[in-house]
């Protein structure tokens, strides 16, 4: 961890008036300490000299004053930099999770859901103490020493030499101890993280950890888990005890030099008394933001730790230019194809994922007019999905083109391209709501006709009716209490409601029953007719009514509708 972290101060920009006003206030409590044990030194001299609690009315006025005024101003600059810390905070959220959102689901793969919901909440509240404290610290611990050094200097230079050699010490100190806290708070942060993405992965699976009887043993990991992150904590808390322990002695031994020297000149007549007042009120000024400024350190090292972490997501780059610019696309007048008229087609295109020998897709060229039915078949890991992942943008191709209407998707802006596109995976997303809601996810403000339409040509209308409140039954995350099938049916029932041209549908019927399935396959001819729908499965039931089979085993054959012979052609897709 830096002293100062550049990448966080640049996403401050939203904040820079309060961190402005933070800085201006530093200042002034920086010209107050100054004010402060001047006004207490000419008090306590003139009370020596017994010259009366008149003479002493004014000064001691004004050392209030100049007391209050600190305290306000200490208290003026917390609070702005707090609120700095708030903006910073949630532009950062922000913008983890818009960029989260961007990012093609392939690369957040290696990202758990729960250690990204931790980076967002108790990652981003650790940057508090940073920008409340730490900062503002970070200012007192430049100017108030300087200030000092100055001022103790022009009254008497000894004592001004003795505190400017001393002051290294404390920065030097805390910078060894530093060296080996940076370690041990970032593995805290990794614990941490790794308890938080560990245990919701837990929870979600706690059915099959039950039925495998292996519940248990991952109460044994998190307990473990937790204990090393205890062992962690405790260990940066070592760290930080520690460093308070040789800062603290730094200082009163620097103090005390300086006393001692004071004192034994003060004694032979060769300093006078406001003056050796002065210089020991002031003394004790010179240490303290430094000894602050590295308590504040160990405080925010868990935020900024949390915030590297942040910075290497935000860092992952988004795979398309449209989607890293839309609005500068959309600016320049790209535009959209109209998927009801816009013929799709895929141009030699190649697919090669990360750390993976064999290309997932290799030179595919397929064609797919509006309106055509299209069934992607071969054994599971073929490249069906990739195919409909590339429809959708989630990823791109590492050779080839993607066109819509003659237009490459690279210039088509990516958020009015998948408005276009309804989307039903192998393993629905179904959250915490009743199951209309669920429904009309994609469709916000339809009404209950609408919905229950759709459910019935998914064929979940009568599971849901026999729910104990019907459409209105709250559903836990993920639906958990619902059978595969039924979670697959109220997915698909989600897509089918959405009015639009293109429809991608992968392994739709994979946990249905036969009836169910076949009441799909109705929808798909039926009501469905006219949309391009592109199915991937395994089930060759089904295929007699397609427009176009595609075989992901090697080769590419193309059967109409009407079942007559047509010419293949070969297309390698591994």
């Amino acid at each position: 961890m830096r002293a100062v972290d550049p990448r966080l101060l640049r996403h401050a920009r939203a904040a820079r008036t309060c961190l402005f006003v933070t800085v201006l206030l530093g200042l002034a409590v920086t010209g107050l300490i100054l004010a402060q044990a001047a006004l207490l030194a000419r008090a306590l001299a003139t009370a020596a000299l017994g010259t009366g609690a008149t003479a002493l009315a004014g000064t001691l006025l004004l050392l209030l004053g100049v007391v209050l005024a600190r305290a306000a101003a200490a208290y003026g600059g917390e609070v702005a930099a707090l609120r700095a810390a708030a903006r910073v905070k949630s532009q950062l959220r922000r913008k983890l999770i818009r960029h989260a959102l961007r990012l093609a689901p392939v690369s957040l793969e290696g990202q758990r859901p729960g250690e990204i919901a931790a980076q967002a909440t108790k990652g981003l509240d650790g940057l508090d103490p940073y920008f409340a404290r730490y900062l503002p610290q970070l200012v007192l611990s430049v100017l108030v020493p300087v200030a000092v050094v100055v001022t103790v200097t022009a009254a008497d230079w000894i004592s001004g030499v003795v505190i400017a050699a001393t002051l290294p010490l404390i920065p030097l100190f805390a910078a060894l101890v530093g060296l080996h806290t940076k370690a041990q708070t970032n593995r805290q942060w990794r614990l941490l993280a790794q308890l938080s993405g560990h245990f919701l992965d837990v929870v979600q699976g706690l059915p099959t950890l039950k039925a495998f009887g292996r519940a248990k043993f991952q109460e044994q990991v998190i307990a473990r888990v937790t204990s090393e992150h205890r062992s962690a904590t405790m260990a940066t808390l070592r760290i930080a005890f520690l460093s308070a322990l040789v800062l603290e002695l730094s200082a009163a031994l620097a103090t005390a030099i300086v006393a001692v020297e004071t004192g034994l000149r003060l004694l032979s007549g060769h300093m006078q008394y406001q003056t050796a007042l002065l210089v020991l009120l002031l003394t004790p000024e010179a240490y303290l933001p430094l000894r602050a400024v590295a308590a504040q350190y160990h405080a925010s090292a868990e935020g900024t730790a949390a915030a590297q972490s942040i910075f290497a997501v935000l860092d992952t780059p988004v795979p398309s230019r449209a989607v890293r610019a839309p609005a500068a696309l959309v600016d320049r007048g790209a535009r959209v194809p109209d998927l009801r008229a816009a013929t799709i087609s895929l141009n030699g295109v190649s697919v090669a994922y990360p750390g993976r020998d064999c290309p997932a897709l290799d030179g595919l060229d397929l064609t797919i007019s509006p309106g055509e039915l299209v069934m992607l078949t071969g054994p599971s890991g073929a490249g069906k999905t990739t195919v409909l992942r590339l429809l959708l943008r989630f990823i791109e191709p590492s050779s080839g083109t993607v066109q819509a209407g003659g237009t490459d998707l690279d210039a088509v802006p990516v958020e009015p391209w998948r408005a276009q596109i309804a989307w039903v995976p192998q393993h629905p997303s179904l959250f915490a709501a009743s199951v209309a809601d669920n429904i009309a996810l994609g469709q916000p403000g339809a009404s209950r006709a609408a919905i229950e339409e759709a459910a019935g040509l998914a064929g979940a209308a009568s599971f849901i009716e026999a729910l104990p409140h019907g459409y209105d039954t709250q559903l836990e995350e993920q639906a958990v209490r619902l059978s595969a099938g039924e979670r697959q049916q109220l997915a698909l029932a989600r897509a089918l409601l959405r009015d639009v041209p293109l429809l991608l549908l992968d392994e739709p019927t994979a946990h249905l029953a036969p009836a169910a399935a076949a009441a799909i396959d109705r929808a798909i001819r039926g009501p469905l007719a006219g949309r391009t729908i592109i199915v991937a499965t395994h089930r060759d039931a089904g295929l007699a009514g397609a427009s176009q089979v595609i075989t992901v085993d090697g080769r590419r054959r193309t059967e109409p509708a009407s079942r007559q012979a047509s010419p293949v052609a070969t297309a390698v897709i591994r």
